[in-house]
């Protein structure tokens, strides 16, 4: 029978304290470019142990703007992970680079930095090294960055950790973000992520030449500080030094952030404790169940399990099953180089074996902020029964 109560796959928490902070938001004499922006910019810095943060109205925005200040162009070359979603690449492509990927590691989905390894090696003997790489911390889950980081040394290329799922997660007992293994950062606020600006994405970096830029292409290449104008004829006076982009977040969207801040600890123990239960219900099914790093402590968006090899036709079925069920399972994600527009660029399937097998076969469940037990029970029966009437059993 059809329960009539939806559990979407990700949902946003929202409090009465967030409420009041946008509401309060709402009555002070800034909308836009006040001081919740900055504020928030800086608690986040602040929360992960770097100097300066971007506030953008969106992650992809902020994507775009780390590539812009590391200099990507159209002669450049970027490789990222096929396992994401399209912005990751994107943001490489708005700049005029050629972009190129990574497979990935079948255990944590994420970039494989063996295989990395490899591609480097032959990129040099054909001249072909990337500019930059940008690791994506898929479901909350940190890149093995250190080993990124060493080959970024000797092969010349800079970093962008696209840590959108990643926000309070870590890496080696530090927070993701810190900037001890890359040049730039980016979170991603949106509703189904870890906290949440309603949309909104921040870049963070210990650099502040780096800040400066992104703020400056974020707000149209616009600048009024002193130390950067030509000439200063009065107050009013601003220069355009660079072909800039309106990317900025609004006051509203910083004060939510701000609030919903306070309580991402909170977020992620209960996040854990979720993860925990799952692993105890699902155990016995033959299934493959995130699994977690030594030194890495996950974020834990996303809770992605992979069906048996030899029944990737019934993928669909169980999908199709949960979805009739109203628990709204996800696919995380289609592999970028697959997409129609990729594929014009010259990508083809089976160019990464490993990112299209585990897109074949994997399904996100739900996990969120406020997924109760007796949600998480109703999830592994319905797809307990689904395995089974489709052949799949221990």
């Amino acid at each position: 029978m059809k329960h009539t109560d939806f559990i979407p796959y990700g949902r946003q928490s929202i409090s009465e304290d967030d409420i009041a902070a946008v509401t309060k938001s709402l009555r002070s004499d800034f909308l836009t470019q006040g001081p919740c922006v900055s504020e928030f910019e800086q608690a986040i810095a602040d929360k992960v142990g770097a100097n300066y943060g971007v506030a953008a109205n969106s992650a992809t925005s902020a994507l775009h703007l780390a590539c812009l200040t590391l200099g990507v162009k159209e002669s450049d070359r970027v490789w990222t992970s096929p396992n994401t979603f399209i912005a990751s690449a994107n943001c490489a492509r708005y700049c005029g680079a050629s972009v190129d990927f990574v497979d990935i590691d079948l255990r944590t989905y994420n970039m494989c930095p063996e295989k990395l390894a490899e591609r480097l090696y032959k990129a040099k003997q054909n001249n072909t090294l990337p500019n930059v790489v940008i690791p994506v911390h898929f479901a909350g889950q940190s890149c093995d960055m250190e080993a990124i980081h060493t080959l970024s040394k000797e092969y010349g290329f800079r970093i962008i950790e696209d840590a959108s799922h990643a926000i309070g997660a870590k890496y080696q007992g530090a927070y993701v973000g810190n900037g001890k293994f890359s040049d730039i950062c980016i979170f991603s606020f949106h509703p189904v992520k870890i906290i949440t600006s309603a949309e909104g994405g921040m870049a963070i970096t210990n650099d502040e030449q780096l800040a400066k830029h992104m703020k400056t292409h974020s707000q149209q290449g616009i600048t009024k500080s002193p130390d950067e104008l030509t000439q200063m004829p009065g107050d009013w006076y601003y220069e355009q030094h660079t072909l800039g982009f309106n990317y900025r977040m609004t006051e509203l969207q910083a004060a939510l952030g701000l609030s919903q801040l306070s309580r991402l600890d909170d977020f992620i123990t209960e996040r854990h404790q979720q993860f925990a239960r799952y692993q105890d219900l699902l155990k016995d099914l033959p299934i493959t169940l995130p699994f977690q790093k030594d030194g890495r402590n996950s974020s834990l968006h996303l809770f992605p399990i992979l069906l048996p090899k030899h029944h990737k036709a019934s993928r669909k079925a169980i999908f199709d099953a949960l979805r009739e069920a109203n628990i709204g399972t996800q696919i995380h994600y289609i592999p970028v180089h697959t997409q129609p527009y990729y594929q014009a660029l010259g990508f083809k399937d089976g160019d990464f074996p490993i990112a299209e097998d585990y897109y074949q076969r994997t399904l996100s469940l739900p996990l969120f902020v406020g997924l109760t037990k007796e949600q998480q029970n109703r999830v592994a029966d319905v797809l307990r029964q689904a395995l089974k009437d489709n052949g799949i059993e221990a």
